[in-house]
């Protein structure tokens, strides 16, 4: 076999570009390449161009992603930099999702950018493979190749002790928007006058009703006010502005300009969400005033929360997604958590600041979903807990606790029960009973099946799974979640599906007696990992999650962040349940690691597999559409 015939002999770069942090598949496609024998460079996510092209000087061919639709605005240079760095004569290859509205006059616009193909949708990593053994003229190597991954950064200093809000006329200085939002008593009227959804959730709860929750986000003010009343009057409970990624990155300047050129053309697109501090407070209150009875929430995963926080309080909403934990390791590849605990402290002492001197009760929601693809539900508790202790120490007195389905309803019923319990148990040791926690159930986040009848399944079985799991809130998918950006009338009938599915769940309850020991189960695994945290900053709860993310304490899979171990793996058993195949340091009992690992070793056995195929067909076996029903199990 000679050289040129082998993969071995050839070297990928694979990277995320702009602001996207979609990491999973990068990951699974970076260990699949590898695992065909292909040398892998891989750069992680969120590179700029001058460090993709850098890390491309020598490589065979570059593989790039882009998931959020805004491709175009975040390679407009790439021409020059391949030209700076030399490396504009390789094979350059674009995929995910690269395009909000995927056409042929968008694919030719992107190719002409630098790229030999453009795949404007998802591809199967095996599909990948053959398509590099016929451009490269590669075939099977020897065995496993190579990945290389960026390396780790080193720690700085203690998370800062100073008031949080000090620094409040320099946030709201960072954009003109800001102004808006200075008068605090001004703002405080708009929430006194705004649905809360602290109050809509503790009804619900005392009722024993699921709320439904569709994600919204589109450019335009209009379109936006156009989605929230046809999702209210379908049936929807609570509303949100889903934001999109160049605010999410703190681009407001580059927002705008996408708001003028889109509106130059007298179209809405141009962004995949709202852009709610270009847009300012005065259409946020609008929104408000239009939506008397149901509460608005703003969902996000911004890097610096800070502005957005001020901007959205001001505009009469009351509750606001995200942490320090769980918007960083997720979503960010360089972001040190100590600078994302100080941003995020500010939130929260702003939300507990209108407490204390209005009396307005803002819910601080947690992204427990984290990356989403094989995450243990102990994790999840564990950031959800650590999240809500850090927001209660300065003033916040609502949380909203997120859990991702992962596909097994004895787990993922246990799961939700456990949150609760957990959460409830270390906020009144700290803090009495003056926290109300609501849990909120995550409809499957992986990627979905292209079979909508599929994904209708999914839809269903899942909403069965959140009832069942007692959960407070269900955040809801849609059947054409590989297909598309669903439009209001995909939202309302995957709707109607989850309301037919709550109404009517007879028959379909799990075995109690193991929902109970799976609960007992991950309730001690995640008071483990919480008290290690604890312990680790003597007490305090941001100096320990700064240490347990260092140490390995805290460890999400397929997470893209640098600070991140990446240690972790995990795989489903035999029964669809999501079990650690390596713990790495998370701070396990030996019975429970020794539990975990042997339901992963029986399922290997049984297929006679390596766990690494193991984990890529369980991350690409639901989007594949390879399950017979859901639950998984």
């Amino acid at each position: 076999m000679t050289a040129l015939a082998a993969r071995s002999a050839r070297e990928l770069v694979l990277a995320g570009v702009g602001g996207d942090a979609h990491s999973v598949g990068l990951i699974t496609l970076a260990r699949s390449l590898a695992g065909a024998g292909y040398r892998v460079r891989y750069l992680a996510t969120q590179n700029a161009l001058a460090e993709l092209c850098s890390g491309a000087v020598g490589a065979d061919a570059v593989l790039v992603s882009n998931m959020d639709g805004h491709a175009r605005y975040y390679l407009a240079d790439l021409p020059h930099f391949q030209d700076l760095y030399g490396v504009a004569g390789l094979p350059w290859f674009l995929g995910g999702n690269p395009m909000i509205t995927a056409d042929e006059e968008g694919v030719e616009e992107l190719r002409r950018l630098g790229f030999r193909r453009v795949f404007p949708g998802y591809v199967d990593p095996a599909e990948v493979v053959a398509m590099l053994d016929a451009e490269l003229a590669a075939g099977p190597g020897g065995g496993p190749g190579e990945l290389t991954r960026p390396a780790r950064r080193g720690g700085g200093a203690g998370v800062p002790r100073a008031d949080p809000l000090a620094e409040r006329q320099l946030v709201l200085s960072r954009w003109a928007t800001g102004a808006e939002a200075a008068d605090l008593d001004g703002n405080a009227r708009s929430l006194l006058g705004s649905t809360w959804l602290s109050d809509v959730q503790a009804q619900a709860a005392a009722e024993g009703r699921v709320l439904i929750h569709p994600r919204t986000g589109v450019a335009g003010v209009g379109e936006q006010l156009e989605l929230f009343h046809g999702l209210r009057e379908a049936g929807a409970d609570v509303l949100s502005l889903q934001i999109d990624s160049l605010t999410r990155n703190n681009a407001y300047e580059e927002a705008e300009a996408a708001i003028k050129e889109w509106s130059a053309r007298g179209e809405g697109g141009g962004l995949n969400g709202y852009p709610a501090v270009n847009h300012g407070v005065v259409a946020l209150r609008g929104f408000s005033g239009e939506l008397e009875g149901t509460p608005l929430q703003v969902r996000h995963s911004t890097r610096d929360p800070r502005l957005l926080a001020e901007i959205s309080f001001a505009g009469g909403v009351a509750a606001f997604e995200g942490g320090p934990i769980t918007y960083n390791l997720p979503y960010y590849r360089d972001y040190d958590p100590r600078e994302a605990l100080s941003r995020w402290r500010y939130v929260d002492a702003l939300a507990g600041t209108y407490r204390e001197r209005f009396g307005i009760v803002i819910d601080r929601e947690f992204f427990g979903v984290l990356t989403a693809s094989l995450v243990p539900p102990c994790l999840a508790l564990a950031a959800d807990v650590l999240e809500a202790l850090l927001a209660a120490a300065e003033g916040v007195r609502s949380v909203s606790l997120g859990y991702a389905e992962q596909g097994n309803r004895v787990q993922d019923v246990a799961a939700v029960r456990a949150l609760r319990r957990t959460a409830e148990r270390y906020l009144a040791e700290h803090f009495g009973e003056e926290v109300a926690v609501h849990t909120v159930f995550h409809q499957y986040m992986g990627a979905f099946p292209l079979s909508e009848e599929k994904s209708r399944e999914l839809i269903e079985g899942s909403a069965v799974t959140a009832l069942l799991s007692g959960a407070t809130r269900l955040m809801l998918k849609t059947h054409v979640e590989a297909v598309r950006i669903p439009t209001l009338d995909d939202n309302i009938a995957s709707l109607r599906l989850v309301e037919r599915a709550l109404a009517g769940p007879a028959g379909q309850e799990p075995s109690w007696d193991a929902v109970a020991a799976e609960e007992e189960l991950i309730v001690r695994e995640t008071v483990a990992i919480v008290d290690a945290v604890l312990a680790a900053g003597g007490g305090r709860v941001a100096e320990g999650v700064v240490r347990a993310v260092e140490d390995g304490l805290l460890d999400i899979p397929f997470s893209p962040s640098l600070w991140n171990r990446g240690q972790a793996l995990c795989a489903r058993d035999e029964n669809g349940a999501v079990r650690f195949a390596d713990a790495g340091r998370i701070p396990l009992p030996p019975d429970v690691l020794a539990h975990h690992r042997s339901l992963v070793e029986a399922r290997r056995r049984r297929g006679r597999r390596s766990v690494e195929e193991l984990v890529l067909e369980d991350v690409l076996s639901v989007a594949r559409g390879r399950f017979d029903t859901w639950p998984l199990g």
